[in-house]
């Protein structure tokens, strides 16, 4: 039988390989320093809005993050946010503005991360990661949820306080399970969601709940989304999915029984896959692969034995 081993192994999942970036927390608190690493002629920073940055290609074909030296910067003071330093010493910020900047050149362009994760290096989709994470929680987070009063940005980006009862606050990560279920035909489960589009279909996923095991919650998700039982679960790797402020832990689970009944709420149709299945599905365009950026697409390409096909991004 063909295994994940053969063909994907070495490959990466998106947003997760080392990015040379040392996020150097220690400085937050640091106002002397943080401002001192701002005025240095090496800092370099990028505008982040709405999700989204500007990218552009380089000319031997490189895409990558439209950065300058922060004196040529937007003003802005307290949507400033260290985003911390690389191996030469270089400081990056992110900038967090209600609108991109346009560009006198016209080559640049906005693009969100499931576009531009796919495209920049790792140093850059590293920096891209943190600044949008930190950017959708800013923009939702902006009173006490204890007094409800206005709170301000601290910790160069990463604590919010509340002045009037002395609270703070902290970027939320949300973590989420998602898994590749088989069963012992080693068949594969997908599922399509209620808002997704004819054909596409992609792994199941679902939020841990409070007080519940990682493993359970794979359990739970699957029976609920799908009447299916799961036995063994076994963890394979993580992602950052700021969309907008989930951790994305990615499983391989095995089924117990087969039979399929899907909630209506959340998935409007599952099935079981085996490989020639899927393999006439794609070729058909019956079945589109999932965005090549998600763990979900490293997920089934474990199972399938090699890589997915590719479709344009939306």
């Amino acid at each position: 039988m063909t295994t994940w081993t053969d063909q994907t192994a070495d490959r990466p999942i998106s947003l997760t390989a080392p990015s040379g970036i040392d996020r150097a927390a220690h400085h937050r608190l640091d106002e002397a320093w943080l401002a001192a690493a701002w005025s240095h002629p090496t800092t370099r920073c990028f505008v982040v809005s709405g999700g989204q940055v500007l990218i552009d290609e380089t000319p031997d074909g490189r895409t990558e993050l439209v950065m300058t030296p922060s004196f040529e910067a937007p003003l802005t003071e307290a949507h400033r946010y260290f985003l911390g330093n690389d191996e030469e010493g270089v400081s990056y910020f992110a900038l967090q503005k209600d609108a991109l900047p346009g560009r006198i050149d016209q080559s640049a362009r906005p693009a969100g991360l499931r576009e531009a994760g796919l495209l920049l290096s790792p140093r850059d989709a590293g920096l891209m990661v943190h600044a949008v994470g930190l950017e959708n929680w800013q923009r939702t987070h902006r009173f006490c949820s204890r007094c409800g009063e206005r709170t301000v940005i601290a910790a160069a980006g990463h604590i919010r306080r509340c002045q009037a009862c002395g609270a703070e606050h902290y970027p939320r990560t949300d973590p989420a399970v998602i898994m590749a279920v088989t069963d012992e035909e080693d068949r594969i489960l997908l599922g399509r969601q209620v808002h997704w589009p004819e054909g596409r279909f992609s792994t199941l996923a679902g939020f841990v709940e409070p007080g519940e095991s990682i493993e359970q919650s794979v359990r739970r998700e699957v029976f609920e989304e799908a009447g299916v039982n799961v036995g063994p679960v076994e963890y394979v790797a993580s992602q950052p999915w700021p969309f907008p402020s989930s951790l994305m832990l990615g499983f391989m689970a095995r089924a117990t029984s087969t039979d399929i009944t899907v909630d209506g709420d959340e998935i409007h149709e599952a099935r079981w896959f085996s490989r020639e299945d899927l393999r006439t599905a794609f070729e058909t365009g019956e079945v589109l692969p999932p965005y090549g950026i998600s763990i979900a697409a490293r997920l089934i390409e474990m199972w399938y034995g090699k890589p997915l096909p590719t479709r344009s991004v939306i």
